[in-house]
């Protein structure tokens, strides 16, 4: 059966309640009752019909037996009786082709029903992570999360496609084949049977051995799913610390291990085929031994013996699969219990019933005897109390680790104080909800993660309706009112910021700005500190700023910027201008057509979005280091 890992998946980790697994996952088929009886139906019938073949078979073989026998001898009227044999082949291909159609449809059926199951599963685990606290990722990996919604759902979803058919085809076979045996002859039906205790009691010793085997290989495929996608996502922190040869080690041990676990357990369950084939070619001897002598005996026809010999490859190869599917059953147990764990993990307290509403909220904000540690046993917030009134500015300042983020992260709910409590004018935090307590705040993250798509798209992330500028907007500056500056004074300096974009000769960034349509004014300085000797005593370079903002008149965004060259500080403003180009894109979709065919920066940057660029951005990275490279040699 594919799996994830590709090749042949024949066993994983062993559930450790495999019946309480089992019945937590007939939970999910119990909506798809009638398409599993239609699918038990269909495959029963499929089964039937295959099975009545050989002894019809035989019958035509028997036919052209004695037909030959009496031509040789030479009866009067010899010959082989082709009519009736061509009636046999005709009711043959007829069954197989009702087989076959049976198959097919309970083939699709069965499809349809795992993946509905697998739909399902991966939807509540979807769910299930925006309700699980953020303490629990804390202690897993983004791997070994995401290898339950890949790896152990597929598995899962295979199964059910393919085993559970395998289970009533195999059943079907094993009773249907059994009964036509009988019906051919008794005696040599009992030689038969004797290969049952036999098979089983080799399959059995080679199960056992394998068990042990299997215990490892679903976990460690998780592990090595984290391990790969944290070095992966941190791979700039790997090569800067130069860390390369540690995490390959880790990656090895981890590999090493899930190698040895899958092989030994792979090449177990693959010994039982040739088992079967070894205690099914010893059916075929026995068979045929006793059906010859029958037959000199008179007690049994030619066709008959063939009819049987092929009831008895049938009659052993189910036996092989019900056998395989029992150690794929044990790996599906496990990956099903590992999405169940999830799914029952402890999740956020919900929200009260009826949450304050925040309209009136002032914002005075105040931690009473707040307590409060990551781990229970390590307390990392010693009854802190802080008041801060509406309007006041706060900093909080300390070392790395000592819960500056930490009181951040209380605040807005993202874990649950051990003791105390944190009010807002005067409400516990825990009586508004979670969406409306953060709607409150503004929060800017020390890691910064760009989604797919434009700049302009990832500014607007968590509020996409938002129109140009209205997020900007929101937070309107009051630093204007606040100094009391005449408007008369604005526009002069507005004005003479405007000049650095738009005025040949005069503005540094004119080559940039000259023609977007979109008024920008900005400007530039530099900061030199004089003579190299003077830099070990400042400990900078000369440097250039350059800020900006558009649209003039009524700005929607402000950009600032710094070069560490003083020379290139203009050049910030082609930084500047894809930025503007990206956040105004749409108005300068719907109304400037010309401008966005014909600019160079905006076809490069924008019109592709982030993901098309980021070729760019690390070839452009590579030949900033490889000049860096070249120049310091």
């Amino acid at each position: 059966m594919g799996g994830p890992m590709g090749g042949i998946r024949a066993g994983g980790e062993k559930a450790k309640d495999f019946k309480k697994t089992m019945k937590s996952l007939m939970s999910y088929l119990k909506p798809y009752r009638l398409m599993i009886t239609i699918v038990i139906i269909f495959a029963i019938g499929s089964a039937a019909f295959s099975i009545v073949g050989p002894k019809i078979l035989g019958r035509a073989t028997t036919a052209l037996f004695e037909g030959l026998v009496s031509k040789v001898t030479g009866q009067a009227g010899a010959g082989i009786d082709f009519g009736y044999i061509g009636q046999i082949v005709i009711v043959l291909l007829v069954l197989y082709v009702i087989s076959t159609v049976f198959s097919l449809i309970q083939g699709f059926a069965m499809s349809g029903i795992a993946q509905k199951v697998s739909y399902k599963m991966r939807k509540e685990i979807s769910e299930k992570i925006n309700r699980m606290p953020l303490k629990y990722f804390d202690t897993k990996t983004h791997g070994e999360v995401l290898s339950r919604v890949t790896n152990d759902v597929d598995t899962v979803s295979q199964t059910l496609n393919q085993s559970m058919s395998q289970i009533i085809t195999s059943a079907t076979t094993l009773i249907g084949v059994l009964i036509m045996m009988f019906s051919i002859n008794w005696v040599m039906t009992l030689v038969a049977l004797l290969i049952i205790p036999v098979s089983l009691g080799l399959i059995s010793v080679v199960v056992k051995k394998s068990q042990r085997y299997f215990k490892s290989q679903q976990e460690y495929l998780g592990h090595v799913n984290g391990q790969v996608e944290e070095v992966y996502s941190g791979h700039n922190i790997v090569k800067a610390f130069n860390s390369e040869e540690r995490e390959i080690n880790t990656f090895n041990d981890l590999n090493d291990t899930l190698y040895k676990s899958a092989w030994k357990s792979q090449f177990l369950s693959g010994l039982m085929q040739p088992i079967m084939m070894f205690v099914g070619n010893l059916g075929y001897v026995l068979v045929s031994i006793i059906g010859g002598f029958l037959a000199i005996k008179g007690s049994i026809e030619v066709g008959d013996i063939q009819a049987f010999i092929q009831y008895v490859r049938s009659f052993t190869q189910p036996i092989a699969q019900t056998a395989q599917i029992a150690n794929v059953l044990q790996s599906t147990a496990a990956a099903a219990e590992r999405v169940f764990e999830f799914l029952d993990e402890e999740e956020e307290v919900k929200d009260v019933e009826n949450p304050i509403s925040t309209k009136e909220i002032i914002g005075e904000v105040e931690f009473n005897h707040v307590h409060f540690g990551y781990n229970p046993e390590k307390t990392i917030i010693n009854d802190f109390t802080a008041k801060v009134k509406p309007g006041q500015r706060v900093a909080i300042v300390g070392p790395t680790g000592a819960g500056k983020t930490t009181m951040v992260k209380l605040l807005m709910r993202f874990y649950e104080v051990n003791e105390g409590n944190i009010t807002i004018d005067g409400h516990n935090i825990k009586d508004f909800s979670r969406s409306d307590l953060r709607k409150m705040f503004g929060m800017v993250l020390q890691d910064t993660w760009l989604f797919g798509g434009t700049v302009k798209e990832n500014i607007k992330y968590g509020n996409e309706e938002a129109t140009d500028g209205e997020v900007i907007e929101e937070f309107e500056p009051e630093v204007v009112d606040t100094l009391d500056i005449p408007s008369e004074y604005l526009q002069a300096v507005k004005e003479g910021m405007r000049m650095v974009n738009t005025y040949s000769g005069n503005g540094t960034a004119y080559n940039s700005f000259n023609s977007f349509p979109i008024a920008v004014a900005g400007k530039t300085g530099t900061a030199d500190f004089g003579s190299e000797e003077n830099y070990t005593v400042i400990g900078r370079r000369p440097y250039g700023n350059y800020i900006s903002f558009a649209p003039m008149d009524n700005p929607q965004i402000a950009i600032f910027s710094t070069l560490y060259d003083g020379n290139k500080g203009s050049e910030g403003a082609t930084i500047h201008l894809a930025i503007y180009e990206a956040f105004f894109k749409e108005l300068l979709e719907s109304n400037y057509s010309n401008y966005t065919k014909n600019s160079e920066s905006y076809q490069k940057y924008v019109a592709n979005g982030l993901n098309d660029n980021k070729e760019n951005q690390e070839e452009n990275s590579h030949n900033v280091e490889s000049d860096a490279t070249e120049s310091t040699q």
